[in-house]
């Protein structure tokens, strides 16, 4: 029968279908899963839970002809797992709520389930349940939740003046993936390298429990919506400020072509949102504990925290002026527009 006759029931079953295997080693704490009215989850002796949830909407986070299938499905759930990789956790399980009209419960459906399969077999999260209707136009929401070891959980309030700022990864691949999609005509080849980070970003999950386990850092958060929107997030929860210097951001290169459209590394470095970095502080007395690359990922001095509430931009050129959020907003922007 067509999901029209089976209604609801139809898409329960293929999803039911797609995570019939477990993808979590903590499959067994997930005590009563999808098929009852809701989920119980085992929690285990010594660590407290993370709890998360992530809005993944078409036309606000990605466009239904431009973004491939399986990479909303891989996507919707990389974010919400790196706000876990924020908190130095671990993922144990999630939940998926979606909405959908009947024209894309078939083909459409099979591939975004299929790279949301694959995503919680890389994340080691299980599905453990949620809900579905059907509506115009396509809504995820993903809830994830994690655990870390009791008192061990990275939070934004720990930063201290003198403390240096780390980020992981390369700043602004996110934002130029995202700009050569929307330019492009019709869908852009996924397997295209400068569209990874956009269509298939990796949550930091093991740095992140890695500096949360020898207790490195003392403020953390991944960086979502671009540095400049994110770091006065971490600043104003420390009562800090911050000297970010140009000379020290992890460009990426862009060619001469994109150069000549305005592109400019250090605008997609400061402002460019997705990449799901981790943006950290470190005592200066365990900065040399931080290796310059964890796991082939590099790990970049970009500044220090300071007191007072300002956030400044150190130039090459030696000046300083305040920077000033310009990273996304999904209440100013969307992914449609410039």
């Amino acid at each position: 029968m067509t999901i029209a006759k089976k209604g609801e029931s139809a898409v329960l079953e293929k999803i039911a279908r797609h995570f019939a295997h477990p993808t979590s080693p903590f499959a067994r704490s997930v005590r009563v899963g999808i098929g009852d009215d809701a989920a119980i989850l085992a929690p285990r002796v010594g660590y407290e839970t993370i709890l998360t949830c992530d809005w993944f909407l078409e036309g606000t986070h990605f466009l239904r002809d431009r973004h491939p299938a399986d990479s909303v499905g891989w996507k919707c759930l990389a974010r919400a797992v790196s706000d876990v990789a924020a908190m130095g956790g671990v993922p144990r399980c999630f939940l998926l709520s979606l909405a959908l009209p009947e024209t894309h419960a078939g083909r459409w459906m099979d591939q975004f389930l299929g790279g949301l399969r694959r995503a919680a077999r890389q994340f080691r999260c299980g599905l453990a349940g949620g809900d579905t209707t059907q509506q115009p136009e396509i809504l995820i929401n993903v809830t994830v939740v994690g655990e870390v070891r009791r008192n061990r959980a990275m939070l934004r309030s720990g930063a201290r003046p003198g403390d240096v700022l780390y980020v992981s990864g390369r700043l602004g691949e996110a934002e130029l993936g995202l700009r050569l999609l929307r330019s492009g005509n019709g869908l852009v080849h996924k397997k295209d390298r400068r569209l990874r980070k956009h269509l298939y970003p990796e949550p930091r999950l093991a740095l992140g429990r890695w500096l949360a386990q020898k207790r490195l850092a003392t403020a953390m958060m991944d960086l979502s919506d671009g540095l400049s929107s994110d770091l006065p997030w971490l600043c104003q929860a420390s009562g800090v400020g911050a000297r970010i210097e140009v000379a020290g951001l992890p460009l990426i290169r862009v060619s001469a072509e994109d150069r000549n459209r305005g592109i400019s590394p250090v605008q997609l470095a400061l402002h460019g949102g997705d990449d799901y970095e981790l943006l950290f502080a470190v005592p200066r007395n365990k900065a040399k504990l931080i290796p310059r690359s964890f796991q082939g990922v590099p790990l970049t001095v970009i500044g220090q925290i300071t007191r007072g509430a300002e956030i400044l931009l150190k130039k090459q050129s030696g000046g300083e002026s305040v920077l000033k959020p310009g990273g996304w907003d999904s209440f100013l922007r969307s992914i449609k527009k410039d």
